[in-house]
């Protein structure tokens, strides 16, 4: 109803249920798959909880309701402010700087200005969610300028914000015209979460040097102004992971272990089977590992009838031209590689440009003897730790780059720096020749770790945090 306020408020780009339709034509609202969403649904329905985000369709304008025991707070976004505030500013700006600029960023005034529009949008409907001395918990790069908004229209509020992507070095930031914005737009969060220990100091970097605000370990002291006491900001590391246990349950039903079985079978039951699943998207690294494994079948090191890839790349951001051009570039390469080396029924590649049901995906992981992460740069990168989290046999190695996130943590994959392509075609074939002992033992390691630190462990660690900054 509307009025009604809520002790915990979740923000985030895009809500936790998408609108579908139903086998009887009508619409309907089913919850979204994704770790965040299986993280705090126990947390909001425990707490009386409420979730702020676009409904995922232009123009749609819904008054609150409630899906499932948690309050959904759509915020309306029109065609325009997908493409200014979306894709222009969110991921033709800030993704490109907020990962190296491996690809050029683009700076545009008009893009800023929905950037800063939406982003009050947004805060406007936390904050008429919000009951008196709420948690608010605010959602990645998109909504960077919402903890500032709210500070300032309800001092009141426990507000947490986590940055589910890199935060780039000050060299790289710098570049931004509206770097100060971004900066004092976070501080406005009791406590700012990040991926790795280097995000966390790049951003106290970067505060340090736009604010003059002083920095002692994680702490950002900020000081007195006209309309706001001083305050202190914890900014560090909290890394993200998955529902560890539901991956595994799901990889251990019949079907999904008879469907493994039977993509080895499709694919000529090759010795190895190779797999990477990633966003069609520039960090990925996917042409880096495209030419390692031309390369290796150039060389003659891996034969095409021993040894398949299979390279799944979900669909994303398909009116930006980059990734238009992406996709043609390894269309492209998909071919000519096919062209060289396949034969009748063996085929080099299986390319597979669209998304699949988690059964799918968690087929896959069985199926595969080899997962390759080649990011480029990546906050966390979660399919990796799914990888893991679906092998119960203990069977299977992870080839991971140096660049994600999930790097700090699972260090008994095979480390490789995708840049590398020699260092990353001997990773291949230690990983296709690799001893069944030693595969298992980086396994048990590997999995030892994403059971233990778990999306729920996450979650927990986070708002404790926001918690004992409240008791402060």
């Amino acid at each position: 109803m509307v009025g009604e306020t809520y002790q915990l408020v979740v923000v985030s780009n895009r809500l936790p249920v998408d609108r579908v339709l139903g086998e009887d034509g009508a619409e309907l609202w089913r919850a979204s798959p994704g770790g965040l969403v299986t993280a705090l649904e126990p947390i909001m329905r425990a707490s009386d909880g409420a979730w702020v985000g676009w409904a995922g369709r232009p123009g749609l304008d819904l008054p609150p309701f409630d899906h499932d025991g948690i309050h959904i707070v759509p915020v309306p976004l029109s065609a325009t402010d997908l493409e200014d505030y979306y894709e222009g500013f969110s991921n033709d700006t800030l993704w490109p700087l907020y990962h190296d600029v491996i690809a050029p960023p683009s700076f545009h005034r008009v893009w800023w200005d929905a950037y800063v529009r939406v982003n009050r949008r947004f805060a406007e409907a936390a904050a008429r969610a919000a009951a008196p001395g709420a948690t608010v918990w605010v959602h990645d790069y998109q909504l960077q300028l919402v903890p500032r908004m709210l500070r300032e229209a309800r001092p009141d509020l426990t507000i947490g914000f986590f940055n589910h992507i890199p935060f780039p070095a000050y060299g790289i930031f710098s570049q931004l015209p509206w770097r100060t914005q971004i900066v004092e737009g976070l501080l406005g969060a009791d406590v700012i979460g990040f991926q790795r220990s280097a995000d966390a100091a790049n951003f106290l970097q970067a505060t340090r040097r736009l604010t003059g605000y002083a920095t002692r370990s994680a702490v950002v002291e900020v000081p007195a102004s006209d309309a706001a006491p001083a305050r202190q900001v914890i900014a560090r590391t909290f890394p993200i992971s998955i529902d560890a246990a539901g991956v595994e349950q799901l990889a251990l039903t019949p079907r999904v272990q008879e469907r493994a079985r039977q993509i080895r079978d499709e694919l000529g039951n090759p010795s190895t089977v190779m797999l990477g699943v990633d966003r069609l998207d520039y960090t990925k690294g996917i042409r880096h590992r495209l030419k390692a494994f031309g390369e290796l079948l150039a060389e003659r090191r891996v034969a095409v009838e021993d040894v398949v890839l299979v390279q799944v790349a979900s669909p994303s951001r398909e009116r930006v031209e980059a990734y238009q051009q992406l996709r043609d570039e390894i269309e492209l390469t998909v071919g000519r590689i096919n062209g060289d080396y396949g034969t009748i029924g063996h085929p080099a590649i299986s390319y597979l440009h669209h998304n699949f049901p988690r059964e799918e995906m968690a087929a896959l992981f069985l199926a595969a003897d080899v997962m390759l992460v080649t990011a480029l740069r990546d906050g966390m990168n979660l399919v990796a730790k799914e990888y893991v989290a679906a092998r119960s046999d203990g069977d299977g190695v992870l080839i991971l780059s140096e660049f994600t996130g999930s790097a700090d943590e699972l260090k008994s994959a095979l480390l490789i720096n995708p840049h590398d392509i020699d260092g990353l075609k001997d990773a291949i074939v230690r990983a296709i020749e690799m001893p069944h002992h030693e595969r298992h033992k980086r396994m048990k390691s590997l999995r030892k770790r994403v059971r233990e630190h778990d999306v729920a462990r996450w979650s927990d660690e986070f708002l404790t945090a926001l918690r004992e900054r409240t008791a402060g």
